[in-house]
């Protein structure tokens, strides 16, 4: 964090005229909001998808004019069913929250006695996250005698998921990075989940034949795109994310469109130094791939693969420190071989989603405020929630916890994975039994409504006060 400090304190490459950068804010927050509204009005016919020759294809014209189980009857579905209707009063009755209603209707605070909760004004399911989900149930309604597959989780929230398996969707879950779909028959229905799949696996699933409902969402896919263009021009994807997420995973097999394509991943600011350090002779190639063997494509040679770099991102990653890489990495190439070479081999554009980054900067601006607590909802393998997380510690005692079931108001105990742990731990005590307590919470956008209002409830009722009695 704190070469990114100095990333945003100096004067930028990008404000030199010297890269092809773009990261002003107000052409950020321009572009969230045409993103935004793009997605939610697109069409089959403007969606690619990988075609077998991994080229992208239309998904309506290609995909669904033929099938290749020989039967003329469309396989894939991009749009849903048509039958939000009938599955709008199961949703609701799933993912609705009074609470959070509540808080929503009074400027997102709620105060009783000396307890007072403030709300993030962004939180919770973000568009993407309810299009996936609600695809979900409507493919169970289309075909309710079919065997229904999920290819990994639809979403990165236990409790969306866990209603999901009631439902009777089989989940396959991948292992060592690769889900098996040997059971999967012609006859059988797949969906996609909200991160995508890598051209690999959509390829074995059209090979098959099988109908595939595919939930990407919209954000995912402009990063494809993104890395489709870097390989095509012979560059390098440099991806801000996690090498073994879903998501990173299958916008990493973007490059291998193309004949030579490659991508290398790097998760932390420390991790981009030493892509640095190899780009300015600091650091060997040997060791350079010693550290990131399980993060870039096969046959990876640095000395050939970064001479020209475009940096991308999984999207739910912490914006400003996808930003600081893109300038951090700019900067080493300059050094390294002239601002005239880096201007003409190295690109980077801000990929975070628009739910993403209003979620961070809801954060921000409520940590403005004196807060005692902030309680953060979100599954713990959820990367846009940890990321809330993040920047909530850096402010005020934080609790991440993944369901409101792990706050008891009883015993006054919470339980939580701390930031940087893999394993859950509980807090007593962690709110004080009288006098004034000012609360701040907030969720990951794949947490749904009722979770964020059962969590106020129980915070509530840790200081005795009954959420029914909340009006």
């Amino acid at each position: 964090m704190e070469q990114a400090a100095q990333c945003r304190s100096a004067p930028s490459l990008a404000q030199r005229g010297t890269l092809r950068v773009t990261r002003s804010s107000s052409f950020i927050e321009a572009h969230y909001q045409i993103s935004t509204a793009r997605f939610k009005v697109m069409s089959d016919a403007s969606v690619k998808a990988p075609g077998p020759d991994g080229t992208s294809v239309p998904a309506t014209r290609n995909m669904q004019a033929s099938s290749p189980n020989g039967t003329g009857v469309p396989t894939y579905f991009r749009k849903g069913f048509g039958l939000k209707a009938e599955i709008q009063s199961e949703l609701a009755s799933d993912y609705t929250g009074h609470l959070v209603d509540l808080l929503k209707d009074r400027e997102y605070t709620l105060t009783v006695d000396d307890l007072t909760i403030r709300l993030a004004k962004e939180f919770g399911f973000c568009y993407g996250v309810e299009r996936a989900v609600e695809y979900a149930y409507q493919a169970r309604k289309k075909f309710p005698d079919r065997t229904i597959y999920l290819a990994g989780e639809i979403i990165h929230n236990p409790h969306v998921n866990s209603k999901l398996q009631a439902m009777g969707i089989t989940f396959l879950m991948p292992r060592d990075g690769r889900i098996d779909f040997s059971g999967v028959k012609v006859e059988d229905v797949v969906i996609l989940p909200a991160f995508g799949v890598t051209i690999t696996d959509f390829e074995i699933l059209r090979q098959i034949g099988c109908v595939m409902v595919d939930t990407t969402c919209g954000s995912v896919l402009n990063v494809w795109k993104r890395v489709e263009s870097y390989a095509r021009d012979g560059f390098t994807s440099l991806i801000h994310g996690k090498y073994y997420h879903e998501e990173t995973r299958a916008t990493a097999s973007q490059a291998e469109k193309y004949d030579g394509g490659q991508y290398f991943i790097v998760r932390t600011m420390e991790e981009a130094g030493l892509v640095c350090d190899f780009i300015e002779g600091r650091l060997s190639a040997a060791a350079l791939m010693e550290r990131f063997a399980h993060s870039a494509s096969p046959n990876f040679d640095p000395a050939r693969d970064l001479k020209r770099i475009g940096v991308a991102n999984q999207t739910t990653m912490l914006a400003r420190e996808s930003l600081a890489i893109g300038e951090l990495v700019g900067r080493s190439m300059a050094r390294a071989h002239g601002e005239e070479y880096a201007r003409e081999n190295f690109r980077t554009f801000d990929t975070i989603c628009s739910a993403t980054q209003e979620r961070q900067d809801a954060v921000v601006e409520l940590l403005r405020e004196r807060l005692d607590v902030m309680v953060v909802v979100g599954g713990y393998n959820s990367s846009n929630t940890i990321s809330l997380a993040a920047l909530c510690s850096e402010s005020v005692r934080t609790f991440h916890v993944e369901d409101a079931d792990d706050i008891d108001p009883f015993s006054g105990v919470i339980r939580h994975r701390p930031l940087g742990s893999k394993e859950e731990t509980e807090s007593s005590y962690w709110l004080p039994a009288s006098g004034p307590v000012r609360v701040g919470i907030t969720a990951g956008a794949s947490t749904p409504n009722n979770k964020i209002g059962e969590a106020v409830g129980r915070i509530f009722a840790t200081r005795g006060i009954d959420p029914k009695s909340i009006r």
